[in-house]
């Protein structure tokens, strides 16, 4: 049980969860990302593939070993690539 909210149906624990206890798990998902272990175990892999690809003299980022996450918008180099 996670403060009381473990066992509850969704409902439930919307209605027992604070404004205040809401606004500190946002922060804490913006400052340390999903709570979905797949996913933390998705990007500690993608941070071992990145490391080694920078070995190799490799010029990926980390995005480009985490399928299952977007990009966030363009990078004005390769909007200039695409677009010329």
């Amino acid at each position: 049980m996670l403060n009381g909210i473990g066992g509850r149906t969704i409902s439930e624990a919307k209605e027992r969860l604070s404004y205040a206890e809401a606004r500190d798990w946002a922060q804490y998902l913006q400052r340390h990302g999903s709570l979905h272990g797949g996913r933390r175990l998705e990007a500690s892999i993608a941070m071992l593939a990145l490391q080694a690809n920078h070995q190799a003299g490799g010029t990926a980022e980390l995005i480009d070993f985490m399928p299952h996450e977007r990009r966030q918008g363009v990078s004005l180099e390769s909007a200039m690539q695409q677009w010329c």
